[in-house]
């Protein structure tokens, strides 16, 4: 799939690093933490660690607005919120790649269509497994699901632990972050999206 801009395609394929190339890398940080890269238990680690990052990754190579495309009309009319709460967020902070978890809960109201419903938790995947700040993953699923569905509004909550403060750094394990994200109707209406947050909080 392409990314959503192709300049940024442009970019990476100019910047293309092989598997290789990134297995000799993981190579170097294994001999400079301090252990033997050589060592039986970790002679296949830099093409494991290669793996698992393709996976963490992901995102850079999916397009929201592809997963968006399919959507259904006949839906007789409906208007009302749609809201899909508890979808499970795993991504890495931009600062210290240590793992964001949580969770993810969003909502829109259609405008004449609808899509479904594992489109939604897939969004939230496409922008998760990149390098992100949690504030810009919670807008950057919300102006997709606005933008893609034409939608009368998109509201996008996020509330998750980061391990860069709670493994290292001020080491507090039960922190947790809130973001929110309001378009349109959510976010010009107090009564809707109150309404939301009252279906997000049961």
């Amino acid at each position: 799939m392409k990314l959503v801009k192709d300049n940024d395609v442009k970019v990476l394929e100019a910047n293309k690093v092989s598997d290789k190339e990134a297995e000799a890398a993981f190579k170097t940080i294994i001999t400079w933490i301090g252990e033997d890269p050589n060592r039986e238990g970790l002679l296949e680690t830099p093409k494991r660690a290669v793996k698992a990052f393709k996976e963490y990754f992901g995102g850079y190579t999916q397009d929201a607005e592809l997963i968006l495309e399919k959507t259904f009309g006949d839906v007789e009319g409906y208007e009302d919120m749609v809201v899909e709460k508890n979808i499970s967020v795993t991504s890495h902070c931009e600062h210290h790649m240590a793992p964001i978890v949580g969770t993810a809960h969003v909502a829109y109201i259609p405008n004449k269509r609808v899509v479904g419903l594992s489109k939604l938790a897939r969004v939230v995947e496409v922008f998760s497994k990149r390098l992100q700040t949690q504030e810009r993953l919670t807008m950057e699923v919300a102006e997709a699901l606005m933008s893609s569905l034409d939608a009368k509004g998109v509201a996008v909550t996020i509330d998750a632990a980061h391990q860069c403060m709670t493994m290292r750094g001020i080491k507090k394990e039960n922190a947790t972050t809130v973001t929110n994200h309001f378009l349109g109707q959510f976010k010009d209406d107090t009564s809707i999206q109150n309404r939301y947050l009252r279906f997000i909080s049961k």
